[in-house]
């Protein structure tokens, strides 16, 4: 039988022990004497759950959702958009247009006005500087932000005055929002970080104890476990919000926080649940909860990885860019592969009713998901492009082979109960068509880390195959599609950042997609992110599998959560209250 590794660290046991724990002494005090100050607490205390749990508070060195989410309850943008597609000003007082000023004629520059009296939460200034200072940050290599290509575009950014900051771009640039805006435009504290603008970055302080401008500062962090946040007494609005203090606990599965939020009503807020829709129903009967789902931009995919993990350089990098995939570099081999994924079956046994298939990877806005491409489980014709392609079973063992080279991958994505079944369903087929799967799953605090010291990362990608969701982080889909540069290939001289970690390299999609940046037409930009999308359905460069849902479970008391496709969950915690 083939083998299924699991990688699940002692801290995940850790941390679902501690949160049983934290319940458990809850429920043993006596309830005449705690009665009132349960009550109490409820008013004053916002408990959340993370079954993947947060290691760093620096979203520009983290391409993980639960860290970006943690850091976005005290890091702030400019602004951001809401759930209707609309800019709406956070640090900003107002949103640039060209009524206004903020949006140059030509296109290559576009100036903020910043709200007045505004304060870091150590009750230091924010100045136009602290935004100079994030685009330098971000931008220097040495310091390895994740955000770096967005900041890219930038020319130079500087200060007109006090409230007042100019972005001027390289080029023409019709996605001017996508900098300093949602989750990855998030401003850092210049007076905070200056020491550390190169190599000794993830060494900052700050990363575990971030200064922000946001609604909650925090008090205690302990990486993959739990941070602790109190209100930011230099916060603009501090009369407006609704807890004294948040607690974000990581840990357990997803199953185990949404019966948290949906059954038991121990916690408020459950993070991102993948779960199959028939447990979900079951929770939520319960009446203590409701489900909230929001249907964005996220992907659920396989990435195939176009070099070859098993192949080892000099310096001992595994997966390196110019060492092709034994088999995968063939795009017929790639096809025959996407033949054998049931998507239809994937989406109806493991995914809800607004979750359909999808054979795009743009899906959001609506306007870009393309209506060329297709998608079809046939293993018939799997098995005969595996024939054509020359990998035959020459020695009856059942697994396909050619030049001494045996057809099997490693299949490998965060641990979670509807992925895991995912694998299966998928390993099933792959079988019947003659590939030998063996499944591994990694605990998502490690898959999803930002730390380029460890193998199991996404984007080290030590495997053949692996399963994650993304998103576009704008309705703007610049970013999202430039993920798949030749640039963006995360390896070892570059410590291991960028978010194309299936190695795939086409320079005529790099050109096209360096045109889209600069096209101030709409309708031609429109037509060139659907080519984009259709390069990388077509050359079968990923599998997208799932359009899924964005879904939280939430207290039958908290109100004013708004999710929006653009931004962290949390980006709107100020205006989360209790009834």
């Amino acid at each position: 039988m083939l083998k299924k590794i699991l990688i699940r660290p002692l801290f995940t046991s850790i941390a679902a022990v501690s949160i049983a724990s934290t319940f458990l002494l809850s429920a043993c005090n006596s309830p005449e004497s705690n009665q009132t100050s349960r009550s109490s607490d409820r008013q004053e205390l916002l408990k959340l759950l993370y079954w993947q749990a947060p290691t760093i508070l620096n979203p520009h060195l983290s391409s993980g959702s639960k860290d970006l989410e943690a850091s976005r309850i005290t890091l702030e943008p400019l602004a951001s958009f809401n759930n209707e597609g609309k800019l709406v000003p956070i640090l900003a007082a107002e949103i640039p247009s060209k009524e206004n000023g903020g949006l140059a004629e030509d296109g290559k520059s576009v100036t903020w006005k910043l709200k007045k009296d505004l304060k870091w939460s150590d009750g230091k200034p924010f100045t136009p500087e602290d935004i100079i200072f994030t685009y330098k940050f971000v931008t220097n290599p040495d310091v390895g932000a994740f955000s770096k290509s967005i900041y890219d575009v930038i020319a130079s950014v500087e200060a007109i005055d006090e409230q007042t900051v100019k972005v001027n771009f390289k080029e023409v640039n019709p996605a001017w929002f996508t900098v300093f805006v949602g989750q990855y435009g998030t401003i850092l504290p210049k007076h905070i970080y200056t020491e550390y603008q190169n190599k000794t970055a993830r060494e900052a302080p700050a990363n575990l104890k971030p200064i922000g401008t946001g609604p909650y500062r925090v008090t205690e962090f302990k990486p993959q476990d739990v941070v602790i946040y109190e209100q930011n007494p230099h916060f603009r609005d501090r009369d407006r919000l609704g807890f004294q203090q948040i607690e974000l606990k990581g840990g357990g599965d997803a199953t185990s926080t949404a019966r948290a939020v949906l059954q038991t009503g121990e916690a408020d807020y459950a993070y991102n649940l993948q779960i199959e829709p028939a447990i979900l129903n079951q929770l939520e009967a319960a009446g203590k909860g409701r489900v909230v789902a929001n249907l964005g931009p996220y992907v659920e995919r396989i990435v195939i990885n176009h070099s070859n993990p098993n192949q080892v350089t000099p310096d001992g990098e595994r997966s390196d860019k110019d060492n092709p995939h034994p088999f995968f570099s063939n795009k017929k081999v790639r096809q025959a592969f996407a033949l054998a994924v049931d998507r239809d079956t994937i989406a109806k046994r493991l995914y809800g009713k607004i979750d359909r298939p999808t054979a795009n990877i743009l899906v959001l806005p609506a306007e870009y998901n393309s209506s060329n491409t297709s998608y079809e489980y046939n293993l018939e014709k799997a098995a005969s492009l595996l024939d054509e392609a020359g990998w035959k079973d020459t020695n009856g063992n059942g697994i396909r082979d050619k030049n001494g080279v045996e057809m099997k991958i490693l299949f490998q994505t965060s641990v979670n109960p509807v992925r895991e079944k995912t694998q299966e369903i998928i390993k099933q087929s792959l079988q019947k068509i003659g590939v030998q799967v063996e499944l591994k799953t990694i605990d998502a605090s490690v898959f999803f880390s930002s730390d380029p010291s460890n193998p199991d990362t996404l984007q080290r990608f030590y495997a053949d195959w692996e399963m994650f969701s993304r998103q576009t982080d704008s309705p703007d889909p610049s970013i999202y599609m430039g993920v798949y540069r030749c640039e963006e290939i995360p390896q070892k001289a570059n410590n291991w950042v960028g978010d194309n970690a299936s190695r795939y390299c086409n320079p005529e999609y790099d050109a096209l997609w360096q045109k889209t940046v600069k096209e101030l037409d709409s309708e031609k930009r429109k037509q060139m992110f659907i080519e984009l999308n259709d390069i990388i359905i077509n050359n079968t460069v990923v599998i997208p599998l799932v359009h899924r849902t964005n879904v939280i479970a939430v207290s039958n008391d908290l109100k004013g959560i708004n999710l929006t496709p653009w931004d962290a969950r949390t980006w709107n915690i100020m205006e989360w209250k209790r009834e």
